[in-house]
């Protein structure tokens, strides 16, 4: 199994001829649709560029209420409307952008021809979407407004059958449930099959935390713990930490620092100021720090 990200933006508020604002699309072996998390100006540009079928999105989540992070939304909502859609689409953000969407389809007289489900992000951390294949739950970050960071991790059975026991085995549908879930298997004639012997513990079950705007906040590092890949916003330099501080973003060497203290497996970091034309170097002043620091490359697919 395995989920994969898509960059559709990595710039920060001020406008970038080579880089977009935030934007970036999720999926999982395990699920048809798609998640897209923040949806800076320009987002829905990027995913045609991208060949990225946006019926497709089920699920929209905004960190906060900068507009970097969700001037994209109305002109999406808009386009899937004309486009025809039908099928629900969530958004998960702070209670605010509710009214905002409302006076904005108010003023333009829009109905939108698909249900809109908004569901609000309150305050500390809590679980905004759970099911049988992920689970995603919002925690806060600290910025200069309520901000939130969000965690995914695929859900599935705890236990994998071992093809070997498959192919000598006729079992039920029933069994092969109970057994995925940790029971040992007794066959027709009483006989019985020890769990450790038939199965093997899933530990290919992906998980991956999108920090977006936020001061340096040590307190992420328990809420992020042992994460997959961590994205981590690296607006500045180590040379600004001064300025980071006070607009309350973070340095490559701040993001790195985070990622290192929760033993991510990997750092994604973003959010550059477009005072950088070639952001390699950030990359690099963060690897000091944390070697498998990657960059936020737009149109780039990782896989987690």
């Amino acid at each position: 199994m395995a989920l994969y990200l898509t960059v559709l933006g990595s710039s920060s508020a001020t406008p970038s001829l080579n880089r977009h604002p935030s934007a970036f699309l999720l999926r999982s072996d395990r699920m048809r649709s798609l998640m897209l998390i923040d949806c800076g100006e320009g987002t829905q540009i990027q995913l045609r560029r991208y060949g990225i079928c946006m019926q497709k999105i089920s699920h929209i989540f905004i960190s906060h209420l900068h507009g970097d992070h969700f001037f994209g939304l109305v002109g999406f909502l808009l386009s899937q409307s004309l486009l025809g859609r039908k099928n629900t689409l969530h958004v998960y953000a702070h209670s605010p952008l509710k009214k905002i969407l409302k006076m904005i389809l108010d003023v333009d007289k829009t109905v939108l021809q698909y249900p809109l489900e908004f569901h609000t992000i309150k305050s500390g951390t809590h679980v905004l979407l759970e099911d049988d294949k992920i689970q995603v739950k919002a925690f806060p970050l600290m910025h200069s407004l309520p901000t939130h960071g969000f965690l995914f991790k695929e859900k599935g059975y705890p236990y994998l059958i071992k093809k070997s026991f498959l192919e000598t085995h006729d079992i039920s549908k029933q069994w092969v449930e109970r057994i995925k879930n940790g029971e040992a298997y007794v066959d027709e004639c009483g006989k019985s099959y020890p769990l450790e012997e038939i199965a093997e513990k899933e530990n290919n079950l992906r998980s991956f935390a999108y920090c977006s705007d936020t001061a340096y906040y040590p307190e992420l590092v328990r809420k992020v713990k042992n994460v997959n890949m961590l994205y981590h916003e690296a607006t500045f330099m180590a040379d600004l930490e001064n300025a980071a501080n006070d607009k309350k973003h973070s340095t490559t060497i701040q993001a790195a620092n985070i990622a290192k203290a929760a033993k991510a497996d990997n750092l994604l970091i973003g959010h550059f100021s477009a005072r950088y034309k070639d952001i390699r170097p950030l990359q690099e002043e963060a690897q000091t720090v944390f070697p498998r620091t990657l960059i936020a490359l737009e149109g780039v697919t990782f896989k987690i």
